[in-house]
């Protein structure tokens, strides 16, 4: 279970900006405006530690009974995204129900960070494009069968379809997390995270970003 700080938001796209150096630093841009603190899991009430962050201001026609109740009871106002990050003690301990967290009380430029998202949907895709097969060849009179995916079983033993044989199907609208990204620039201000590669997911899709887990210390 990741339990490194972190935080949720929303993919814009793509830019790129030149660093002191001259180089081109190509990143994508997540918006995290008012990231605001729901409510605090504890040991000793729910077991363990977390913090329910909300984002995106939500109209009351646009909710349920039971949820305006569980904004008003907590005192907070109502988020339409809301998702619970567990954590450690010491940094939960830093924020209180109802405080915006800020970027750069999260992150810091430089440090390695890991990025969850929804890839974009492709629906029903063959296997050249789905697992990436290379295909038959086009000569030694091959007939209509360059873009499959070849033999998917036996004749007589066992005579059938064995499980997880790649085949064509639904591809992409799948979790996805990307490791070891690099935050290239913090615009505290405007709640703009810039993260060196790609992070999946459409535009204006929901992303987590947290401390990278597989972070080779430092000597």
């Amino acid at each position: 279970m990741n339990q490194k700080p972190g935080i949720i938001g929303k993919k814009l796209g793509f830019t790129q900006f030149y660093n002191d150096a001259g180089d081109v630093i190509r990143c994508t841009v997540i918006e995290a405006p008012n990231v605001t603190v729901l409510g605090k899991r504890t040991k000793e009430k729910d077991g363990y530690v977390a913090l329910v962050l909300g984002m995106t201001d939500a109209k009351e026609k646009h909710l349920t009974k039971p949820q305006l109740g569980a904004f008003k009871k907590a005192g907070v106002p109502a988020k339409r995204v809301v998702k619970e990050l567990r954590c450690h003690d010491d940094f939960a301990a830093k924020f209180e129900v109802g405080q915006v967290v800020k970027l750069d009380q999260v992150f810091e430029v430089g440090q390695l960070v890991d990025a969850k998202g929804k890839t974009r949907g492709r629906g029903f895709t063959g296997v050249m494009r789905r697992w990436n097969f290379a295909g038959f060849v086009q000569t030694h009179g091959t007939h209509e069968y360059r873009r499959h995916g070849g033999s998917i079983g036996t004749n007589m033993t066992p005579g059938r379809t064995l499980p997880n044989v790649k085949m064509g199907g639904q591809y992409g609208d799948e979790t996805l997390s990307v490791l070891n990204l690099t935050v290239a620039k913090i615009d505290a201000e405007r709640g703009l995270l810039f993260i060196q590669g790609g992070v999946p997911g459409a535009k204006s899709s929901l992303v987590t970003i947290r401390h990278a887990i597989k972070a080779k210390p430092k000597a």
